[in-house]
């Protein structure tokens, strides 16, 4: 796990194709996230799920075993988590049910239905994504975003943040429930690269905020950036990417910022050009 950008650019395979999370990547929806989840997990036992939390000691630390077992006590996050407002919400349902695919794709629906009562308010994670997408499409690199999101909210979203000013922005976009399978299955990013017809390899880079988005892309054979925009820091990064045989995803670059990412990009397509 690679900290320092200028050897992350040196390593780094300069991008053909960059594709971005949606949430708490390029833009700030966590308001209407953590109320749809605070009512989605009480609803546990309803949708005969309780049962199938993550069971101990099958947990990837002893911070997800700690948020489990709050779930399955008491039915919600922890209020600590809901007020720190870092963990993705594919993050919690990865940390709650592992991989069953039966088993998360109910918990989403029930998520889509709460969501749909708050969703609507939208905008960029830091304020500066328009410009850099902007001249992210001045060179000869295709941009999308992937999402665990149903594109119904995601489609309103985009319409939404800066004004529509985004809409014609992304060569492609891939939305939860567009595939069969969701982050962190590679179905998804090879979905997107079959529509661009590009290869999936490690040309094609995936900026993500969790540990999923980086699942994902190690699993689809490309490039997994980590926006570090929650300030995790280094202890914190050791335990979600801890590289052991179950969980051996890590990236191949962390950047805290949108700046941090421009320079990396830049640089890195300088390196091919001097090379």
């Amino acid at each position: 796990m690679i900290r320092d950008l200028v050897e992350a650019a040196r390593i780094l395979t300069p991008p053909r194709v960059v594709l971005f999370d949606w949430h708490a990547t390029l833009v700030d929806t966590l308001d209407a996230m953590y109320t749809a989840v605070d009512e989605m997990l009480p609803l546990l036992p309803e949708l005969g799920l309780l049962g199938k939390l993550v069971p101990p000691g099958r947990n990837r630390s002893v911070d997800d075993a700690r948020l489990v077992e709050h779930v399955r006590k008491y039915g919600r996050l922890h209020p600590k988590v809901t007020a720190d407002r870092r963990i993705s919400r594919t993050d919690i349902f990865e940390i709650l049910f592992g991989g069953n695919e039966d088993v998360k794709h109910i918990a989403h629906e029930a998520f889509n239905e709460a969501y749909r009562r708050h969703y609507g308010d939208v905008r960029p994670f830091e304020g500066g994504e328009l410009v850099l997408l902007k001249e992210l499409r001045e060179f000869d690199v295709r941009i999308g975003v992937l999402t665990n999101r149903d594109r119904e909210f995601f489609e309103h979203e985009l319409a939404a943040v800066e004004g529509g000013a985004w809409r014609n922005l992304f060569d492609v976009t891939v939305c939860g429930g567009d595939t069969f399978r969701r982050k962190p299955n590679p179905e998804p990013i090879l979905k997107a690269l079959k529509l661009l017809q590009q290869p999936a390899d490690q040309a094609c880079w995936y900026l993500g905020d969790s540990s999923t988005d980086v699942a994902s892309s190690c699993r689809a054979g490309v490039s997994p950036l980590f926006f570090n925009g929650a300030g995790w820091d280094d202890a914190w990064l050791e335990k979600v990417f801890p590289g052991t045989p179950a969980h051996p995803e890590k990236p191949q670059a962390i950047v805290d910022t949108f700046a941090e990412f421009r320079w990396l990009f830049e640089e890195c397509l300088s390196i091919e050009h001097k090379q």
